[in-house]
């Protein structure tokens, strides 16, 4: 089993749960979280005065899926992610040692 942990631009959150779901993904968790990478912030002008943002404004997916459905998940969260402009996100893939559902006690992939 695989965890993919996705950090997405906030307007392509459905385009991307669209897409997923389209490939066969039954679930997933979506935080609002805020971050920088590469871009490190960026400045805005409120009421005439100029502000530093450090921290942007992220989506972050977790997906846990069976270790044959990963490749093709990352392969389109990037493309459907992708605005080709700096700050499109980043995408981790982590083995995933146990699952478990809470309400039957299913274990493993069963779990998913």
């Amino acid at each position: 089993m695989k965890l993919i942990i996705a950090t997405i631009k906030p307007y392509k959150l459905e385009d991307v749960r669209e897409a997923l779901t389209g490939i066969g993904v039954r679930g997933m968790m979506v935080s609002e979280i805020k971050g920088f990478g590469a871009q490190s912030g960026h400045t805005e002008i409120y009421r005439g005065a100029e502000y530093a943002v450090n921290f942007v404004p992220k989506i972050k997916l977790e997906i846990a899926v069976p270790s044959d459905m990963a490749d093709s998940i990352v392969e389109t969260i990037t493309k459907t992610a992708r605005t080709g402009k700096i700050g499109d996100g980043k995408i981790f893939v982590l083995d995933l040692a146990q699952a478990v559902r809470v309400r039957t006690g299913e274990t493993g992939q069963d779990a998913l």
